[in-house]
């Protein structure tokens, strides 16, 4: 039986009946199947070249160098990441970092996956109440900032008011005390997020067999041992993504502060992003805010390195 590249050989008459049919030279086969793989993949290739890779390899460049964009970059070679070790303003905002990110990190991955559990089940307005949840995601970070300060207002706002039929004595200043204002903006960076990462673990949870939930209750497995046992290990994957995903949110962490504190009061949240911004965007020291901004990406890519390397493990 005549394959079709044969068949269509033949009707172009580029071959005899009982001669076999004409074959591509393979080397121009892989060609063509290569050429084709780089029609697909250069566009996005050259989305990254020209808007990602380019820019961090220019950001590591700066980074040796003293700019304040009115005159030429002058070389100092590793000048800058000595001036950090000394710098206390660079200390206070690394540990802000890792007090808003130690903090945030369990927070929303707990509040999130408690919500998409909650909204798993079938409920009567189950679909309204994700909308309502995922809303905040894709509200203006103005808007929020905003009217969280309105809620978290020492002497006007709701928040307190409430707190003051519950509890006697001084209450909590929040934005503008230096002891409560960090936690306030913890609280408002997961009520934001939840929404979204609830989306993530709902979608995983589809993927859980009830087969599995059914054999474990029939087995006596109460609702905790069933989620501990059935439900947690199927959602590895999906906690994998959303713990790297919520990590390097929290570690970048820039808009909501500078709206909501602006880094106070004093430097009670002042995070590294800020504090790049600060330095390059205030004071015009491109070379210096640089450093500091390869600090953040080293540690950045040293956590999500770690991250891989303890799931490779888990699943091994």
């Amino acid at each position: 039986m005549a394959t079709p590249v044969a068949q269509e050989q033949r009707t172009l008459g580029l071959t005899e009946p009982g001669r076999p049919p004409l074959r591509a030279p393979r080397t121009s086969l892989k060609l063509r199947n290569a050429l084709i793989g780089w029609t697909f993949i250069l566009p996005n290739f050259l989305g990254f070249a020209v808007l990602t890779l380019t820019p961090v390899i220019t950001l590591f460049y700066i980074s040796l160098t003293s700019w304040n964009i009115f005159g030429a970059a002058q070389w100092v070679g590793l000048d800058n990441f000595a001036r950090l070790i000394g710098d206390k303003s660079f200390h206070t905002a690394l540990g802000n970092t890792f007090y808003y990110a130690v903090v945030h990190i369990p927070v929303t991955i707990v509040v999130s996956l408690g919500l998409a559990l909650l909204l798993n089940q079938k409920l009567r307005g189950a679909a309204f109440f994700r909308t309502v949840a995922f809303f905040p995601y894709i509200t203006s970070i103005v808007a929020v900032a905003v009217v969280w300060n309105m809620l978290f207002s020492p002497e006007y706002g709701p928040i307190n008011q409430f707190l003051s039929l519950l509890v006697e004595g001084d209450l909590p200043g929040w934005t503008v005390s230096k002891d409560w204002a960090m936690p306030a903006v913890i609280i408002v960076g997961t009520w934001k997020d939840m929404g979204y990462y609830m989306l993530l673990f709902l979608a995983g949870l589809q993927t859980v067999p009830g087969e599995l939930h059914e054999a474990a209750r029939i087995d006596g497995a109460n609702t905790w041992q069933r989620f501990w046992n059935v439900t947690l290990p199927c959602l590895r994957p999906t906690m994998f993504f959303v713990t790297v995903m919520v990590t390097i949110q929290s570690f970048k962490v820039f808009d909501l502060i500078l709206v909501m504190t602006d880094g106070g009061p004093g430097q009670a949240t002042l995070v590294l992003s800020q504090y790049i911004y600060q330095k390059g965007f205030e004071q015009f020291e491109f070379g210096y805010a640089s450093a500091v901004a390869v600090v953040l990406f080293l540690i950045c890519i040293l956590v999500t390195v770690v991250q891989f390397l303890y799931n490779k493990r888990k699943e091994a």
